[in-house]
């Protein structure tokens, strides 16, 4: 009898405990962050999760191509397993398409890859090409001259291999463009993605003061004019401070690149808050 008094007792807390655990369910699910660009995700502690888990949908990893191994490192890298471009990224990131890792649920797609190729174009997309092939079904291609979306996007920056692609009918890659050159190309989105360049190169502004006319005015012309043929705006190298974005994201600059994850998620999930209690 004082085991079912016990029961009874704690039966009758459980509609409490579950509204509880709900909540914390609820608290806790990602946000997804459109803006949002993870600047050397390798760099972090947990590569690919802390990204994920923080709502990034934009990754960056720079990748050279060492004794046959696509490795992930900054600079010349010593061999090492653990920093595979597959290991990191892909195979991860098909456990949690395919339902096999159960502790992150919280993937929203399409996922976009940047591979920063640091070593030789050619030969590296060749390399890259034929991990690519192995995850086909989850990676997009442009396919008999059309754009297919799954959902992990690859997009190449650094050295990049642009006669390959361009001669490629059917292929898993896109690229990133110049976006000083934006104006100058009428490629459509099925070659290129996005459109970046270096903060420097377009703005001196650090966030201190005023905002000058004329390089708003030139940032967002070139954003008009990369938007015209279907490309995303990330600047790199940017200030890593609120000013700073949110004029970026007035002129209309689609990612916000950075190294500091959750002080820009902060930024972005106030900003959408402020726009909601303005509308």
């Amino acid at each position: 009898m004082p085991a079912a008094t016990f029961c009874y007792k704690h039966a009758k807390l459980l509609p409490f405990i579950l509204i509880i655990l709900m909540g914390f369910r609820a608290n806790s699910q990602t946000v997804p962050l459109v803006n949002a660009f993870a600047h050397n995700d390798y760099w972090h502690k947990r590569p690919l999760f802390d990204a994920l888990d923080n709502g990034y949908n934009h990754i960056e990893a720079d990748v050279y191509l060492r004794r046959g191994k696509l490795i992930v490192a900054h600079i010349l890298p010593i061999f090492r397993r653990k920093k595979e471009l597959e290991r990191l990224y892909f195979k991860p990131l098909q456990d949690c398409i395919d339902g096999e890792n159960k502790a992150f649920t919280g993937l929203t797609y399409p996922v976009t890859l940047m591979i920063d190729v640091k070593s030789g174009a050619d030969g590296t997309y060749r390399q890259l090409e034929c991990m690519l092939d192995k995850y086909k079904s989850l990676i997009s291609g442009y396919e008999d001259g059309k754009f297919v979306q799954r959902q992990i996007t690859v997009v190449l920056s650094g050295h990049k291999p642009e006669k390959l692609l361009k001669a490629q009918q059917n292929r898993l890659a896109f690229m990133d463009e110049d976006l000083i050159k934006a104006q100058r190309d009428t490629l459509s989105a099925n070659f290129y993605q996005m459109a970046s360049c270096k903060y420097s190169r377009l703005i001196k502004w650090t966030g201190k003061g005023e905002f000058p006319a004329d390089q708003r005015q030139r940032l967002c012309d070139y954003v008009h004019t990369a938007h015209l043929y279907g490309k995303k705006v990330r600047l790199w190298n940017s200030p890593d401070n609120s000013v700073v974005w949110k004029e970026l994201l007035s002129c209309g600059v689609d990612l916000i690149n950075t190294d500091k994850l959750v002080k820009l998620k902060n930024f972005l999930l106030n900003e959408n808050k402020s726009f909601a209690n303005v509308n």
